[in-house]
């Protein structure tokens, strides 16, 4: 995610492209508060006619108000990146500052300091506001999705009766016998045929051999 900064235009258009997105923002708001404004003040039957025809005396005047400003704010935020060498917030501060103080200067020296500072400290929210904004989406961009793969009721990582942190083995095969023995009867084991590779085979307990014949002539 770029910053302000740098997705903005290069700086011989940003001067072109921030005195019309200025234009027509000034121009639009101000076509939507004097056409409410004279949609108000004008008599009972001719309220459109009084709104659109203050519409038409007003908007392209604080359209053009809007686009000095921002023409103003663009040439003093090019000058400060071509002096310092580089995109900072402390440009567009400055250059608001800068355009505050330069509009208010037939006013005096006092309105036009009193200017400077209003502007300085806007852009300053402005760009604090921008900031955090961005802290805030990288932020979320980058945390990581924890995922817990422990069964329900159980504590993670771990059996009931296990510490959380202790690793989980797989019981093993006298386990598991000892466990079906206790359910299903442990002594019925060494009766039951234990059946290996398809063939049926009894354990014998004990086995006594017949007694072996002699030929002997005598």
């Amino acid at each position: 995610m770029g910053t302000p900064e740098t997705s903005r235009e290069p700086c011989p258009d940003r001067i072109l492209d921030d005195v019309g997105g200025a234009f027509g923002m000034g121009a639009v708001g101000g076509s939507a508060f004097h056409f409410l404004k004279g949609l108000y003040n004008a008599p009972k039957g001719d309220r459109l006619v009084g709104a659109t025809q203050a519409v038409r005396l007003n908007a392209p005047r604080v359209g053009g108000s809007f686009a000095v400003w921002g023409g103003l704010f663009s040439t003093f935020d090019c000058s400060m990146v071509y002096l310092r060498q580089k995109e900072d917030p402390w440009n567009s501060i400055f250059a608001g500052a800068a355009t505050g103080g330069f509009l208010s200067m037939r006013q005096g020296l006092s309105a036009s300091a009193r200017s400077a500072a209003f502007g300085g400290v806007l852009l300053a929210l402005i760009e604090g506001a921008g900031i955090m904004l961005n802290k805030f989406l990288s932020a979320q961009q980058q945390m990581p999705v924890m995922i817990d793969d422990s069964m329900p009721g159980y504590p993670p990582n771990g059996l009931p009766g296990q510490p959380a942190n202790q690793p989980v083995t797989a019981p093993s095969d006298s386990e598991t016998k000892s466990w079906l023995g206790g359910w299903f009867g442990e002594g019925k084991k060494n009766d039951e045929p234990a059946s290996s590779g398809g063939s049926e085979t009894k354990i014998l307990e004990s086995f006594d051999a017949p007694p072996v014949p002699n030929f002997e002539y005598k």
